[in-house]
């Protein structure tokens, strides 16, 4: 790990209300894994984003609107994220959207297969259509026209834009976890 948790006695003025903010969000939608250390320290991308107050308030606030204002099936969120998590190879970001999958209903198998980087079998369209979203978004290229319309034929516009977001948002936390080296947590922690 590249930076120190930051205990809550010693955040600065600038730092505090967005703590308090981010605080508020994992207790309320990131609570299936451990996100906050026994010192009350936000761990996981939370703590890179409060090391740089101005830049972590930016993505937070993406982060929530793309969380708690989320509209696609919650399957199809996990199956995106997962993917983008595995193709960044990002500890953390597997260990916590595994847990948060696991309380959607996808099973150990399908988690596994995702995290390996392989498409799972027998999924249901709508998670399917978010796999083959995110992984044509992860090769690098324009998204291909056939995969945008069955997205949106899936999803609706807003799902389609919201998927894509969503994908484009994973990747940014996973490079924020790979770059400040993040770990997956201890139990003492």
């Amino acid at each position: 790990m590249r930076l120190d948790l930051i205990a809550p006695d010693t955040l600065s003025a600038e730092q505090k209300p967005i703590y308090d903010d981010m605080k508020e969000g994992i207790e309320q939608k990131f609570n299936a894994f451990k996100a906050i250390a026994e010192n009350g320290a936000l761990m996981g991308p939370w703590n890179p984003w409060l090391h740089e107050p101005k830049i972590g308030k930016a993505i937070w606030e993406l982060t929530k609107v793309m969380s708690m204002e989320a509209t696609l099936p919650p399957r199809a969120r996990e199956i995106a994220i997962l993917r983008t998590g595995a193709h960044f190879n990002s500890a953390y970001e597997i260990y916590a959207h595994d847990a948060i999958a696991e309380v959607h209903g996808i099973d150990e198998k399908r988690i596994s297969t995702l995290v390996a980087g392989v498409r799972p079998e027998h999924m249901d369209r709508e998670e399917q259509v978010a796999y083959d979203v995110a992984n044509s978004l992860l090769e690098g290229a324009v998204l291909p026209r056939p995969t945008y319309d069955e997205a949106v034929d899936t999803f609706g516009k807003k799902g389609a834009h919201e998927l894509i977001f969503l994908v484009g948002l994973y990747c940014l936390v996973s490079v924020t976890l790979n770059g400040f080296n993040v770990p997956v947590p201890d139990e003492d922690q």
